[in-house]
């Protein structure tokens, strides 16, 4: 069962409810009385692991190479160096 969450736009009272999808959204906020509860939009709470077709079909594709750092002067790289 999905929770959700409400809050009061009256009093500001937040609370967070376990129900079917199925059921009628709260109105009436238990602190104030006031029926102004009102459902609140929140991030979903789970996380997909393992493999699978998202880990397959949606990953970013091929991470750039990394570019080696050229070497500094006076390490025998360059041509003023080697002489």
């Amino acid at each position: 069962m999905p929770i959700y969450a409400y809050k009061c736009s009256d009093c500001g009272f937040e609370q967070d409810v376990m129900q079917k999808v199925s059921d009628a959204p709260l109105t009436d906020c238990p602190a104030c009385g006031k029926p102004s509860l009102v459902k609140q939009l929140t991030a979903a709470g789970f996380q997909l692991k393992g493999t699978g077709w998202y880990a397959t079909d949606f990953k970013g594709g091929a991470k750039p190479k990394e570019e080696t750092p050229a070497p500094t002067c006076g390490a025998g790289a360059c041509p003023a160096c080697a002489a």
